[in-house]
């Protein structure tokens, strides 16, 4: 299943559960780059953009390089052409809402393996990754593809729909600076275990992700 079907899927499933694209939308009404508060500078809205949206591949401006960023931001581009009254608009905000609510349960997921690993504090400034970062050691990439690859394959951390997440690549290069890196699969893999992805396992998911 793509990421388009997944999307769609989950869309069906929580209208069917009552959830109309307008109540549960509310909170994403804000556009992407607003120019109505003369106040907000531009390195502010490039972190609100960054912050909101989890970009997979955040050194790449366009984002079109991942297939889920380019998904993400075109539904963005369109809705923010569009009424904000609109049916139409309503639809896309709700599916735009849907793909960030997903990619914060997967940050949520790190981090509270994290902090079982005693990064409490430093949680959230490992798992912050910005068009601006960069790898504390080019030596240790390879090593980190590798972790990320068995994250990826040997647990759930990920939904099934998910391509290798460059913004991930990044921390798994922290914790292997932090000699932590193993001990997070590790643990992943117990919280986390692979098997078969099931309806349930979807439904588990979406419900986590939406409040």
């Amino acid at each position: 299943m793509g990421l388009r079907d997944w999307l769609d899927a989950w869309c069906c499933c929580c209208c069917c559960q009552g959830r109309c694209y307008g109540d549960v939308a509310l909170p994403e009404k804000e556009p992407l780059v607003s120019n109505n508060n003369p106040y907000a500078s531009f390195g502010a809205t490039q972190a609100w953009d960054e912050e909101k949206n989890l970009w997979s591949v955040p050194h790449d401006i366009s984002h079109t390089e991942a297939d889920d960023d380019r998904i993400l931001y075109n539904l963005i581009v369109v809705r923010d052409k569009l009424d904000k009254d609109s049916e139409e608009w309503q639809k896309l905000n709700y599916d735009i809402y849907t793909l960030r609510q997903m990619r914060r349960e997967v940050r949520n997921r790190w981090k509270c393996i994290l902090e079982d690993l005693g990064f409490q504090k430093e949680a959230d400034t490992l798992l912050s990754v910005t068009k601006r970062s960069i790898v504390s050691d080019s030596q240790n990439m390879s090593k980190a593809r590798e972790i990320l690859l068995k994250l990826s394959e040997e647990t759930t951390i990920f939904p099934t729909s998910w391509e290798l997440s460059e913004r991930y690549l990044f921390v798994v290069d922290r914790l292997i600076a932090l000699d932590a890196a193993e001990e997070f699969f590790r643990i992943a893999a117990v919280r986390y275990p692979k098997r078969k992805w099931t309806m349930n396992d979807e439904e588990d998911f979406r419900s986590s992700a939406l409040p």
